[in-house]
Order: structure tokens, then sequence, then C-alpha cells
């Protein structure tokens, strides 16, 4: 039994080092003809490494894409400030026309999400869904409402000059009843007992010392003394009355 083992350990030997040889001189043959040896197989990766390859290739493919849409998102928000700033540019003239003592306008642009140029504090200008028109919005008790919406800052602007002065004659209009009905009169009149009342200080309190305090202390002692006896008498006064009442009930 053991020499058939050995025997057929001796041929499966025998088996590999024929292979080992044949490949050998294969090799010989074809680097002797020009030609590169047949390269050894490698080994298959396993479905663990095949899934961490997946997902790091994910990770790298995601984290591009992310970056590119970023860039994309602050390119579009500053093309979007840049029309914002030329149409408050074109509406410097406008603005060079409004009352010094108007302050209901601000024309200032907002950085954000949604860039935004503020003609007051409920109308302002952003620019629309296909980033190229703008859209002049309101805030109303009712909700917001589009005022104008063109890609032309011509079209816009006429809408923000009437807009404008629309505002300014809600304004006079406000400041004309006050007028009329007297509000501005009382409350000027008002500020200025106020700012009377704070320039002029109250007059200090004399403070009583030596003989002036024994005085104001037996004065205080004495009227405490008035006020007992007069409560003694009052309720004696009651307490006979009760008596007399009470005998003239019973007949006693």
């Amino acid at each position: 039994m053991t020499n058939i083992d050995e025997s057929v350990r001796g041929r499966a030997v025998s088996a590999e080092t024929v292979r080992t040889g044949a490949s050998a001189v294969r090799d010989k043959r074809l680097a002797a003809a020009g030609a590169e040896p047949s390269p050894v197989p490698a080994a298959a990766p396993s479905p663990a490494d095949k899934r961490v390859e997946s997902l790091a290739r994910a990770l790298t493919r995601a984290r591009i894409e992310n970056a590119e849409q970023s860039t994309v998102l602050a390119d579009l928000r500053g093309a979007e400030i840049a029309r914002l700033e030329i149409l408050r540019e074109q509406l410097a003239p406008v603005v060079a026309q409004l009352p010094q003592d108007c302050d209901l306008f601000d024309f200032a642009i907002s950085p954000g999400e949604r860039p935004r140029l503020f003609i007051d504090h409920i109308g302002f200008v952003e620019m629309g869904r296909d980033r190229r028109s703008y859209r002049f919005l309101q805030d109303t008790r009712h909700g917001r409402i589009v005022i104008c919406e063109s890609d032309k800052t011509d079209t816009l602007i006429e809408a923000i000059t009437a807009y404008i002065a629309h505002r300014l004659i809600e304004r006079e209009k406000a400041l004309a009843v006050d007028y009329a009905s007297g509000g501005a009169a009382p409350a000027s009149a008002a500020r200025a007992a106020a700012r009377v009342d704070q320039s002029v200080a109250p007059a200090p309190v004399p403070v009583a010392t030596g003989g002036s305090a024994f005085r104001l202390r037996a004065m205080q002692l004495f009227l405490f003394v008035v006020e007992l006896l007069g409560s003694a008498t009052f309720f004696g006064l009651l307490a006979l009355l009760a008596v007399w009442a009470y005998r003239n009930l019973t007949g006693r």
C-alpha cells in the first residue's frame, strides 16, 4: 500500500515537472523568436474588493459632481448680482430726484441664495427662473404680487419709477392727514415738553437737621396721639350707641 502511494506521488511530481519544463522550453522558444512570454494570469478579485472599489469610485464621482454643482451655483449667483447692480446703476437718475427728507427707499442689494435689489421694505427685484428676466415683486397683506416681469431693463425701470411715484403720493397724503388732524402739533409739543423736563433738574429736598429734626419728630408724635384719641373716641361712641339701642329694643 505504501509503495502504491509513493508511486502515485512520484507520478504527480513527474507530471508537474514535465509541465514546468514544457512551459520553460516554450518561453525560451518565444524569447528566441522575439515574442514576449505569456503572462501569468493574476488572481481574480473577490466580491468584497469589488464592492470597496466601486464605492470608492462612486464617492470620487459624487465629490466631483458636487464641486462642479457648487461652482455652477456660485457663478449663477454672481451673474445675478452683477445684473442687479447694472439695474441699480440705471436707476441712479431716478434716485437723485427723490426728496432729501424721504427715507422710504433703500436701493440695496441683498446677496444670498436668491439675490435681491430692494426698492423699499416691501418692494424688491429678483431674477426669474431663467436667470435672464427681472421680476419686480411687492409684499402685501394678501400675499406677494408681481408688479412687472421683463427681460428688458427699460421696462422694469418704468415700472419702478411709477411705483416710487405712487409711494411718494401715499407719503404726502399721510403727512397731509397728520397735519389736518392736528397730530403733528401735539407730537411736537410732547417732544418739546420732554426735552424741557430732561433739561430741568428737580430741586433738592431740604434735609432737616438739629432742632428742625426734633420739632418734626414732635409734630409727628402729636399727630399720632391725636389720631389715636380720635379713633378711641369714635369707637367709644359707637359702643354707647349700640348699648342704648339694645336697651330700647329690649325695654330694660
